[in-house]
């Protein structure tokens, strides 16, 4: 089973995945730009998100954006349950219903109890832990889409049971982005994901959340722990990494597809984030699934 690595990078991606779970102390909140889910199959875990202590109980779904803050503060003795973590990027691509991401990206952590259906669950959770396992780009396609229709399934019962409150149903994703519900942080966080592939300068970005440049500047880096530049970067680096892996682009084309002016300027940052240069990364993950 995996665990809480404390030496990790903050901001560092974990990707798509999903694996079995064991909680253990965390001396220090995690926040990474991914969705995480969290299926509780035994026990419990206590979290604080962002500045709130949350609850997941055995039998709960979990949903919540890891952006925010969090750390394992307490946890029964016979926990077990499976994580799974969605770039943000591609979890804004699922479209799914407004007010459901928009309460996520509040810092709320929405959860689902399964009713009997915990078995049904877990195997579900146990196929795509299989095939993500498997790095074929046809297993992660079919776990995407199924991660899409769980979480409008998700959506619907937040809906039902009242647990999201905010009626944004034909509002579009900018408008959910300069709604005032969201705090200027969270709008620059979602901004970025969302445009990443544009040219985005301190200036943009703050204009577009009615801040000065260099106070949205320095509230991101107080608040997230890593500078604008960064963020923006490591989208465009994972942006880049899916397409090193799922097509056949030229390295030229995928560096101007992801984000980046220029080929040098991606070499160097895709070495920097990765360790690797983008045509080594490409072999390695080919010669994982050959």
């Amino acid at each position: 089973m995996d665990r809480f690595d404390p030496e990790r990078p903050d901001f560092k991606p974990y990707g798509l995945t999903c694996v079995n779970w064991n909680p253990s102390p965390m001396g220090r909140p995690d926040h990474h730009n991914e969705v995480e889910l969290n299926l509780m199959r035994s026990g419990w875990v206590s979290y604080m998100l962002g500045g709130a202590k949350v609850n997941l109980l055995a039998g709960d779904l979990g949903a919540f954006w890891a952006s925010i803050p969090h750390q394992v503060i307490d946890y029964g003795s016979d926990t077990e349950y499976f994580v799974v973590t969605i770039p943000f990027a591609w979890f804004l691509q699922f479209s799914l219903p407004n007010q459901f991401t928009q309460t996520l990206l509040k810092g709320t952590l929405i959860t689902e109890p399964l009713n009997g259906k915990l078995t049904t669950e877990s195997e579900r959770f146990a196929q795509w832990e299989q095939d993500l396992a498997n790095n074929r780009d046809e297993s992660q396609d079919i776990v995407l889409l199924e991660l899409q229709a769980r979480l409008q399934r998700m959506a619907l019962y937040a809906k039902q049971e009242k647990l999201i409150t905010t009626s944004v149903d034909t509002l579009s994703p900018t408008s959910v982005i300069a709604d005032g519900g969201l705090n200027k942080v969270e709008q620059i966080a979602c901004l970025i994901a969302q445009r990443y592939l544009e040219p985005l300068t301190a200036e943009t970005i703050g204009q577009a959340v009615g801040l000065h440049p260099n106070y949205a500047m320095n509230l991101f880096k107080k608040t997230f722990g890593t500078t604008l530049v960064d963020y923006i970067t490591n989208h465009r680096i994972s942006h880049a990494q899916r397409l090193l892996v799922t097509t056949d682009q030229k390295i030229l084309d995928i560096a101007m597809n992801s984000g980046f002016n220029t080929l040098s300027r991606f070499n160097e940052a895709f070495r920097r984030c990765c360790g690797f240069t983008p045509r080594e990364y490409r072999k390695n993950q080919y010669s994982q699934t050959t």
